[in-house]
């Protein structure tokens, strides 16, 4: 009985909410335009009666009750829409988003409950639960931290007790607003589901009704402090606090003194996960879709030549469909004879050594403790896996620097911020020909890695985009005193060459590991179980 119930509401929705409104929404929507310019009308513009949140003191505000709305207030965009896209893509599927993004046209005629019943549909329905708490744990952070009104956020800190209220669903920004903002309560919107998966539509009494909410949670006494937009609706809402306060239109996105410097941040962003790397606005993601056949095609033909061809023909012809390859510093000499070179690198991704055996024109292998079957299948260079046996893995480095060249990212794991991981000492028991490389991956469209998805397509949401970046900083050889044969132990060596590689790149340096991140964006260790131990 469940599921035509559903269907039916829906049919209701389309039919009464979109279609016999929808001309009459549409109608408002261009005469309210029209009010924007002065030769179409003379109407004064609605003037806020409440100062505005710069003028807000900040001092002594530690016993006080703070309350708020995330959209429009504590987030400098104006629209919804790139987060529900965040986990329409990300949570869903490339066939969902294109869906959300074939709807921004109704959603333009709509007013804005219509708006956020018809894009929760479209986002939720279907789908799993967990994959919105891992979206919403992994995913989200980055882009409201990247939006956060600098103005707003020093009111909000300031005060002792925050409740957020808003009319977004709250499992999209709760997350966020606990761990991030040490927000003690927040009250939204709330999603109906069946099982493990959301239905799309909304349960209850419907979309949150701030006001009304403030008195439910409050009662007779008034929150200290009330921080709202603009809009008349914000305007009733904050009302009911002893002081209000608004971010005005021009203190929001279009104003510089508004954005949130990295430094600010009230946690340190170190891991995300995710493919995007962009706020999916309507426009920003219609030229995703439009350049995806392309880069589909362009990033298998960036992957043959790196198999295919010599390394300086696969770099002229790479750097020629748009590949950006920036490489300082000379190869270092051999100084032992029937003995590689260790090339110590920093990891942002897969393809850190392929790009760097490219640059240097000459073979290298590279020692990994997990990376895919089509990965390794796929790569121009010689792969070996480690089994974190450090007696075993020792053995193995020793061989292959007798062989040749060696590769080794000591963070074990890739890091997208300007942040490096603990080095595993490893290494620097191995030899003392060390030479670090700085090695920096920038991207605007695709993220080349990923802790929860299919590690195998790294490499091609690298190579699909339109300009990758690579940075590649060859550093002078490590003296041999700042290695074990001076007396250090391993442990010094590799802090001291994190730090080498921390200041050429200007990275903060951490003592985070792998198993950190993967704990906290995927859930697991991040380790690659093998197929014929999986099927014991």
């Amino acid at each position: 009985m469940e599921f035509p119930m559903v269907l039916l509401r829906l049919v209701n929705l389309v039919l009464y909410k979109l279609l016999a409104n929808s001309c009459y929404r549409a109608a408002r929507k261009v005469k309210g335009y029209g009010f924007h310019f002065g030769y179409l009308s003379s109407k004064t513009p609605y003037q806020p009666s409440f100062p505005s949140v710069t003028k807000c003191d900040l001092e002594g505000r530690v016993s006080q009750t703070l309350i708020c709305d995330i959209h429009n207030v504590l987030l400098r965009s104006h629209s919804f829409f790139p987060y529900f896209m965040l986990v329409a893509f990300e949570g869903g599927s490339i066939f969902r988003a294109l869906l959300l993004l074939l709807s921004s046209p109704i959603l333009w005629i709509l007013d804005y409950d219509q708006k956020l019943r018809v894009m929760t549909f479209i986002t939720f329905c279907g789908l799993k639960i967990k994959n919105m708490e891992n979206t919403s744990r992994a995913v989200l952070p980055k882009f409201y931290l990247e939006n956060l009104n600098l103005h707003a956020y020093e009111v909000l800190a300031s005060a002792g007790s925050k409740v957020v209220f808003t009319n977004v669903p709250r499992v999209m920004v709760e997350g966020f607003l606990k761990e991030y903002l040490s927000v003690s309560d927040v009250i939204g919107t709330e999603l109906s589901t069946i099982g493990s998966y959301f239905t799309g539509l909304i349960s209850g009494p419907g979309l949150l009704v701030k006001h009304r909410a403030l008195k439910d949670y409050f009662g007779d006494k008034k929150p200290d402090i009330g921080i709202g937009s603009s809009s008349v609706h914000d305007h009733l809402f904050i009302s009911l606090c002893k002081e209000a306060y608004v971010v005005n239109n021009e203190e929001g996105r279009s104003n510089p003194s508004s954005v949130m410097p990295r430094d600010k941040y009230p946690k340190p962003l170190i891991f995300h996960d995710g493919r995007l790397a962009f706020l999916p606005t309507p426009s920003a993601t219609l030229y995703m879709f439009m350049w995806l056949p392309i880069g589909i095609l362009l990033a298998i033909y960036r992957i043959l030549l790196g198999i295919l061809l010599p390394y300086k023909c696969a770099m002229t012809l790479g750097v020629w469909s748009g590949i950006v390859l920036n490489v300082e510093g000379s190869i270092p000499p051999r100084s032992e004879k029937n003995k590689g070179v260790l090339y110590i690198c920093t990891h942002r991704t897969l393809l850190d050594p392929v790009f760097l055996s490219t640059s240097l024109a000459r073979p290298l292998t590279a020692v990994t403790y997990s990376v895919s079957k089509v990965s390794e299948f796929i790569a121009p260079i010689r792969t070996v896996r480690l089994t974190r046996d450090r007696k075993k893995d020792g053995e193995t480095m020793q061989r292959l620097l007798r062989e040749g060249d060696l590769v080794v990212c000591p963070e074990g794991t890739t890091c997208r911020e300007p942040y490096l991981l603990r080095f595993s000492s490893l290494f620097a028991e191995m030899a003392d020909e060390i030479v670090p490389v700085a090695m920096n991956a920038n991207v605007t469209m695709f993220y080349g890695t990923t802790a929860s998805g299919l590690k195998c397509l790294d490499p091609f949401f690298f190579f699909m985009n339109p300009r990758p970046c690579y940075n590649i900083q060859i550093l002078g050889k490590v003296p041999k005193e700042f290695t074990c044969a001076g007396g250090w132990s391993s442990f010094e060596v590799a802090n001291y060459i994190q730090r080498l590689l921390g200041d050429a790149l200007g990275f903060e340096c951490t003592t985070l590991t792998r198993r950190d991140k993967y704990m906290m964006l995927a859930g697991n260790e991040g380790i690659v179980k093998d197929d014929k131990n999986s099927r014991k």
